[in-house]
C-alpha cells in the first residue's frame, strides 16, 4: 500500500461531506423518497457514534430504496476503508464517481482509494484531473511529483517540478531535485545547467559550488570540476563537502595516495561531526573490503583519531567491531569493548558484545557481573536481564534467576520485540515451575503465548506440566501437537505427546509416539524410558515394558515407584 493519501489534504473523518450540494430526492411527496431520507439520516446518526455495523445496514436499505444515490455507495465504500476492505472499497467509490462524475470530493477518495489498492497509475490519472479542475491546489503537484518518483518516471516528475516553478517561482528544493533526476536519467547537459543555475542565483553560498563541482564529476566533466574545487578550498580549506567530493575525484584518477592524503583531512577536520567520521570509515572499511586492501591502514586511522582530545566511543565500537570482524585474537577485540566502556559507561552495544562473549565462553560470573552493571546505565535493556538470568539459571541459582527475570519483565513496553518478551515468561514459567509455584508458571506460559502463540518450547513445557498435574489434557494434547508438527523428529517434543496421548488413555496413539520417541533419541533419559514402559504395559505388551524399566531403574536407582512397577510386574500410578 502506498501511503500518498494524506499529500492529497483528505479527512479522514466517515462523516465528511462528500457532495458540493445537498442530495435532493426526485419526489420529495412520495414515501419511498421520504423513507430514503429517515434512513440516511439515521445512518448519519449511527456513523457520529461509531456503530459501523448499524449505519452499514442502514445504508445497504438506503440503496434498495434508490441504486441511483451516490452519497449512499460513497459512504459504504468509507465504511469498508474503515475496516480494511480497501478492494470493496474501490469498487464502491468507483460507483459513487459514476453517479456523480463532477463531485471533486468523491475524486479524492477514488483516488486515494486506488492508493490503497496500489493502483498508482489509475491514483495519477485521477490526481492529474484534479489538479486541471483547479489549479490553486498545488499540494496536488506536491503527490504527483511523488507518484511520478515512486513509478521512477523521472521525465514526468521534471514535468511537475517545471509547473511548481511556474505556479511558486523557481526555488532550491525544485532546482535540486531537478538536477538529481536528470543525473538518473543521465542527461549530463540538463544537470549540469540545473547546478549552474543554483551557482549563478547563490553566487556565495558554498553548498551550491560544491553540489556543481559534484555533477560535474558524476557526469564525467572531472578537470571542470578539479577547478571548481580547487577553488572552493582556496576559499574554504576545511569545507567539508568539497573534501569528500575531492576524494571521489582523485579515486576517479586512479591516485590512490591523493585519496588517502584527503580521506586523512576529512577525519581530522574540526568541523567534521562524529557521524561524519563514522560515515567516512564505513566507507572506507566497504572500499578495502571490496579492493582486498589493507586492513591495517583502516586500523591505524582508527587509532590516530581515538589519540585525539576526547576520543568518541561511537568511533572506538567501531573499532572493535571491525577487529571482531577481522577475526583478530579474542583478548584484543575484549580489550577494545572495554575501551568503549570507559568511554561511555552506558553504551549499551558495547556491553552486549562483552556479555555475548563471555556467554560463548560460559563464564557466567562475567556475565553476571556485566549485566548488573548494565542495569544500573541501561535498566530498560531487556537483554541484560536475560543473559543474568540465564547465568544465574546455569549455576542453579533459581533465586537470583528469577529475580532477574521479573525485573526484565517490568520494563516490557510497546516497543518491545515480542520474541523476546515471549523469551522471558517461557524461562520465568519454568523457574516459577522448579520452586512448586504451578499456578503462577502457569500464567507466565499464558502471557508468553500471548507474545509469540508459536513458541515451541513454552508450548512443550507447558503442555507437560499440565500433563503432570492431570488437568486440561484437551489444551495440553493440542499444544503438545503443534510442537510435534513443528518439530516430528524431537524426542523430547514426541516424548511429552505419547504421555499426554497416555493420560488421555488413548494408549495406541501414545504407543506410535514413544516408539518414535526413542527411534529419535540416541540416549533416552529414564523419564522417557518409564514413559515407554508404563506405555507398553497398558498396550498389553509387559514384555518390553519391563525392559524399559529395568533401563530406567539403572539409570534412576532411587526411583521407588519404578521399583514397584518392576516388582510387581505392571503398571502402577501411584
Amino acid at each position: 500500500m502506498i501511503g500518498f493519501a494524506l499529500c492529497l489534504g483528505l479527512t479522514t473523518t466517515l462523516l465528511a461531506n462528500p457532495r458540493a450540494h445537498a442530495y435532493s430526492p426526485k419526489s420529495e411527496d412520495s414515501s419511498q423518497d421520504r423513507k430514503y431520507d429517515v434512513l440516511f439520516h439515521e445512518a448519519m446518526l449511527q456513523l457520529q457514534k461509531g456503530y459501523l455495523d448499524a449505519a452499514f445496514d442502514l445504508l445497504q436499505r438506503c440503496r434498495e430504496l434508490n441504486p441511483d444515490a451516490s452519497e449512499t455507495c460513497f459512504y459504504l465504500a468509507q465504511i469498508h476503508k474503515e475496516l480494511k476492505n480497501d478492494k470493496e472499497a474501490l469498487i464502491l467509490f468507483k460507483q459513487a464517481h459514476e453517479l456523480e462524475p463532477l463531485n471533486t470530493t468523491y475524486l479524492e477518495r477514488l483516488a486515494s482509494s486506488y492508493l490503497d489498492n496500489d493502483q498508482i497509475t489509475e491514483a495519477t490519472a485521477i490526481v492529474e484531473r484534479l489538479y486541471d479542475i483547479d489549479k490553486s491546489r498545488l499540494e496536488l503537484l506536491e503527490t504527483l511529483y511523488q507518484l511520478y518518483n515512486h513509478e521512477k518516471d523521472y521525465a514526468k516528475a521534471i514535468e511537475v517540478l517545471d509547473r511548481m516553478d511556474v505556479a511558486e517561482g523557481p526555488t532550491e528544493r525544485t532546482a535540486l531535485t531537478k538536477c538529481r533526476l536528470y543525473i538518473e536519467l543521465n542527461d549530463a547537459t540538463n544537470a549540469v545547467n540545473e547546478a549552474r543555475k543554483l551557482t549563478e542565483h547563490y553566487p556565495n553560498d558554498l553548498r551550491y559550488r560544491t553540489l556543481y563541482a559534484n555533477t560535474l564529476l558524476v557526469t564525467n566533466h572531472e578537470e571542470e570540476a578539479r577547478k571548481v574545487l580547487d577553488q572552493i578550498l582556496k576559499d574554504e580549506p576545511r569545507n567539508l563537502s568539497a573534501q569528500q567530493v575531492m576524494r571521489n575525484y582523485y579515486i576517479r584518477q586512479g591516485d590512490e595516495q591523493a585519496a588517502d592524503s584527503v580521506n586523512h583531512a576529512i577525519l581530522l577536520n574540526p568541523e567534521a561531526s562524529v557521524e561524519d567520521k563514522v560515515n567516512q570509515m564505513r566507507q572506507l572499511i566497504i572500499e578495502t573490503a571490496q579492493e582486498n586492501g589493507d586492513s591495517t591502514v583502516v586500523l591505524e586511522l582508527f587509532d590516530e583519531l581515538l589519540s585525539q582530545p576526547d576520543p568518541n566511543a561511537d568511533l572506538a565500537e567501531m573499532k572493535a567491531a571491525y577487529m571482531q570482524l577481522l577475526g583478530m585474537p579474542r583478548d584484543s577485540v575484549t580489550k577494545a569493548f572495554e575501551y568503549v566502556l570507559q568511554l561511555a559507561p552506558d553504551q549499551a552495544s558495547a556491553r552486549l558484545r562483552l556479555v555475548q562473549q563471555a556467554w560463548e565462553d560460559e563464564d557466567d560470573e562475567r556475565i553476571i557481573s556485566l549485566c548488573q552493571q548494565a542495569r544500573q546505565y541501561n535498566p530498560e535493556e531487556m537483554a541484560f536481564y536475560y543473559y543474568q538470568g540465564m547465568a544465574y539459571y546455569r549455576q542453579d541459582d533459581t533465586d537470583h534467576a528469577l529475580e532477574a527475570f521479573q525485573n526484565g519483565i517490568s520494563v516490557i513496553n510497546d516497543e518491545s520485540i515480542p520474541d523476546i518478551v515471549s523469551d522471558f515468561y517461557a524461562v520465568m514459567g519454568d523457574l516459577l515451575h522448579m520452586k512448586g509455584r504451578e499456578a503462577e508458571a502457569f500464567a507466565a506460559y499464558d502471557s508468553c503465548l500471548v507474545w509469540k502463540d508459536d513458541n515451541i518450547g513454552c508450548l512443550n513445557n507447558y503442555a507437560y506440566y499440565l500433563s503432570l498435574q492431570d488437568k486440561r489434557l484437551d489444551e495440553a494434547e493440542q499444544m503438545s501437537y503443534r510442537t510435534v508438527k513443528a518439530e516430528p523428529q524431537n524426542a523430547t517434543y514426541l516424548d511429552t505427546y505419547a504421555w499426554i496421548l497416555f493420560m488421555q488413555q488413548r494408549y495406541a496413539e501414545a504407543r506410535i509416539y514413544i516408539d518414535q520417541a526413542l527411534q529419535n533419541d540416541s540416549v533416552p533419559g529414564s523419564v522417557v524410558l518409564e514413559h515407554a514402559g508404563d506405555i507398553y504395559a497398558l498396550c498389553g505388551d509387559m514384555g518390553k515394558a519391563m525392559e524399559q524399566w529395568e533401563k530406567a531403574f539403572a539409570d534412576d536407582p532411587q526411583n521407588k515407584l519404578l521399583r514397584r512397577k518392576i516388582k510387581h510386574k505392571k503398571y502402577l500410578r501411584k
